[in-house]
């Protein structure tokens, strides 16, 4: 009897969209109530699948697992560093998971590497190729602190120099489409069968002599997770899996693959049906989960295979998405065409031809080998710190530079980092040169190009821009590829100064310190000075700025000053002559002493005249911050009206209900608008209990009056404060209300059908109950408070005299 393998994949991804100049993503209003769409979906698919529930027939809870650790999977290595940071809890789960499946695995960790920033490889230079390996590999082990035995490559586009790549650095096999087989053969046998059988692993015997090992998964089963439902139902799924399989007396193995977010983004609940899936896999004994490491090491590889070369796994005709009007599109209206994919591939090509010839010619002045330290330049730019930097000059250069030369070098590196992120595959993929993966990507290369501005006489902007100008957008309004570039892209261009505007702005509302960092630059101020009379605020000061990715500095004098609402006038001058700065701050302070608020403006204009600016060049978030500083006192005026109206209409308002009397619209709205604003205050912030008798009161002001209140902000708020409350249970002991406050919270709550995430809640009340011997009555407690959030409290009961 055949011995039978399954394997499930998923390529867990994002394209990077931080802006190119902050390295922090700017707030995306369709993302909402998130922030931006890494935190939707980390809230949706990343976290889910780090605690999955599964479910008995009863739908309770009855384990809480990791899929990470039982499934393969791969992580954009552009994605881990921006959960590193904002979600070190989910990230460091992520992490554990790896070295949980190398225990149920015999040592053969699930997760592998990924070519670096999901560029196509086939369309890919040697040099870039090798660049997206190494920074791939180089990140793996960083995380994950061990070598990878495979790597994903993007959108599974390949050919055989990109294997041949990966072969030279010991990566052991990667993952195609079944289509991207050409034909294959028993190893030894004369014949080539056309085609592929997916339920075997193959060698692919490389040019060079090396070899790489390549899995086909199977398209029926895994369009099926995608497109036809399996997530819908567990069971069913592991049964659709299982049924793959055919009456061959060899060992044979069933593998998919699929975007990650298919588990819980895509499809709601995934995450659940992935984890009833593999359990029943794994209470299968003719059938064993396994990842594709162990796989190589249980069953000998008999086959080999030739590929189908620039093919990939998303485009029926090779890598064509990526450079031609091909047809494959993700929707648009009828007309729509890509043809600008042309011109964008082939005025990108342009583009890295130029900057690769600038960086080499000024890079071998410090260096002999000006590649071979771009691919090591991933030791600086993943963790950014002085003390990486210092190593790294330290470990590359055996002449000491200055620090005019090192900055000079860094910005060479950082120059070809942004070269090989305006190739992530993400900007040509969907419908139209405007959308906001192409506006990225020409990010990229427009923060390159003022690299190259700044470190050589080379001006490529103009040169770009007639590229761009040959390509026109679907959308006429939009125009050209230039328009866009130039109305999308370059007003985020940033510099040294702009960065300065922004602590300006920020020490219009605030005491700021003397020192402080705005998003990856240092700022510090000399001198400082901040004004205020009623509404009118002036801030004026001489500042340095850093940068902490290139090391840049300079430094600067500025003034603003805020009139009310959005308006603020501010200006930068290269002028830093103490003198000169304190004549006009004394000229400053005399025209505010006046409330001269015209001669402020006038003089503000004269003498800061490097850069001017206002509310319309600050950082969406920081304009954002601004505006919730002005309507927060309005919001509050506006409250206490209500609530006039409110409290004097009351009764009346009582009367008509008693009566059958219709009430007047407006008073009607009034309520309305109490009962929401007074439950989202509830939640807001990070008290350390809910006010049960205020929840209470409102939940039963809402039910009385039928209100219909927008419940989506309510359970955000709720979800943030229940998950803060969850993270107080480690000092429970000082907290014995905590667990009563919890559980009368998620009664109120449905009572209103508010439905918020309490996964965290359900996962800690789970292991506690599980692993930690609780002391009476907090363990009686927790049990009624397990109940109420749908564990199967039978699993623990046995030691309770219920």
């Amino acid at each position: 009897m055949s011995k039978k393998y399954i394997c499930i994949h998923g390529h867990f991804y994002q394209p990077p969209r931080q802006n190119a100049w902050m390295e922090e993503i700017e707030i995306q209003e369709s993302a909402a109530p998130y922030h931006d769409w890494n935190e939707r979906i980390t809230h949706e698919c990343y976290r889910p699948n780090a605690v999955a529930r599964v479910l008995n027939d009863k739908d309770k809870i009855v384990d809480i697992v990791s899929n990470y650790s039982r499934m393969s999977y791969n992580f954009g290595p552009t994605l881990l560093s921006w959960m590193e940071q904002k979600v070190p809890k989910v990230y460091q789960q992520i992490i554990q998971s790896d070295k949980k499946s190398m225990e149920i695995y015999e040592g053969h960790g699930s997760a592998i590497a990924q070519a670096y920033n999901h560029i196509i490889m086939p369309l890919a230079n040697r040099r870039d190729k090798e660049t997206q390996v190494k920074w791939g590999i180089a990140d793996f082990e960083m995380r994950f602190n061990r070598k990878p035995e495979g790597m994903w490559i993007a959108e599974t586009a390949v050919d055989t120099e990109t294997l041949e790549v990966l072969a030279e650095n010991d990566i052991k096999f990667t993952i195609l489409a079944p289509h991207q087989a050409k034909q294959f053969r028993k190893i030894g046998s004369e014949e080539w069968e056309k085609g592929i059988d997916t339920r075997r692993a193959y060698v692919y015997n490389l040019p060079s002599g090396k070899k790489i090992h390549l899995f086909f998964y199977d398209g029926k089963q895994s369009h099926g997770v995608a497109f036809k439902g399996y997530l819908n139902n567990g069971k069913a799924f592991a049964e659709a899996l299982i049924s793959a399989f055919d009456q061959r007396e060899d060992s044979q193995l069933v593998t998919i693959a699929t975007d990650g977010e298919s588990y819980g983004h895509h499809h709601k609940n995934g995450e659940m049906a992935l984890a009833y899936c593999m359990r029943m896999i794994e209470q299968n004994a003719d059938v064993q989960l396994v990842n594709y490491s162990q796989y190589l090491d249980l069953v000998e590889t008999t086959h080999e295979v030739i590929i189908n070369e620039d093919t990939s796994w998303s485009c029926v005709h090779g890598v064509e998405r990526w450079r031609s009007d091909c047809g494959c599109h993700t929707g648009g209206k009828p007309g729509w065409n890509q043809q600008w994919r042309v011109g964008l591939r082939s005025t990108l090509d342009w583009l890295n031809g130029r900057l690769a010839d600038i960086y080499e010619n000024l890079m071998l002045v410090y260096h002999d080998d000006p590649w071979e330290l771009r691919n090591d330049y991933i030791e600086i730019f993943n963790l950014r710190s002085a003390e990486n930097t210092r190593l790294f000059f330290e470990k590359h250069f055996t002449k000491k530079l200055i620090d005019r030369d090192k900055t000079r070098v860094i910005r060479l590196l950082e120059m070809q980092k942004q070269s090989e992120f305006m190739f992530t595959s993400c900007g040509w993929f969907f419908n139209d040169i405007s959308g906001m993966e192409t506006t990225q990507i020409l990010q990229y290369a427009n923060r390159a190009i003022q690299l190259a501005a700044e470190l050589s006489e080379f001006r490529l902007n103009e040169d770009f821009e007639r590229g761009l100008d040959k390509i026109n957008s679907n959308i006429k309004k939009y125009g050209t590829g230039k328009d866009i570039y130039k109305n999308m892209v370059m007003p985020k261009r940033l510099s040294l100064t702009q960065i300065g505007m922004h602590y300006a702005v920020s020490a219009l509302f605030e005491d700021e310190e003397p020192t402080l960092a705005i998003l990856n630059y240092d700022c510090k101020s000399e001198i400082l000075n901040r004004y205020k009379a009623g509404n009118l605020i002036m801030v004026t000061g001489i500042t340095s700025v850093k940068s902490k990715v290139t090391l840049s500095t300079k430094k600067f004098s500025f003034s603003v000053v805020y009139m009310g609402n959005h308006h603020l006038v501010g200006g930068t001058a290269d002028t830093i002559s103490k003198d000169w700065f304190n004549g006009v701050n004394d000229s400053l302070c005399q025209l505010f002493e006046e409330g001269n608020l015209g001669g402020i403006i006038d003089t503000i204009k004269e003498n800061f005249t490097r850069r001017t600016f206002s509310f319309f060049q600050l950082f969406k978030d920081q304009q954002l911050k601004l505006l919730n500083y002005i309507i927060s006192d309005k919001m509050d005026k506006a409250l206490n009206s209500y609530e006039r109206i409110y409290n004097s209409s009351y009764s009346l308002l009582n009367l008509m209900k008693s009566s059958h009397l219709t009430i007047p619209g407006l008073l009607e709205n009034n309520l309305l608008t109490v009962f929401q604003y007074k439950l989202e205050d509830i939640f807001e912030g990070n008290g350390e209990l809910v006010q049960i008798n205020r929840l209470k009161r409102y939940a039963s002001e809402v039910t009385k009056w039928k209100a219909k209140i927008k419940t989506e902000r309510i359970s955000y708020l709720a979800s943030k404060k229940i998950n803060h409350l969850v993270n107080l249970f480690d000092s429970f002991e000082d907290k014995p209300d905590l667990i009563i406050n919890l559980k009368k919270t998620l009664h109120l709550l449905e009572t209103l059908h508010i439905k918020p995430d309490i996964e965290e809640l359900q996962e800690k009340v789970f292991l506690r109950l599980k692993h930690v011997e609780l002391p009476e009555p907090e363990y009686s407690r927790t049990l009624k408070l397990a109940r109420s959030i749908n564990l199967d409290t039978e699993l623990f009961t046995s030691r309770s005299n219920e």
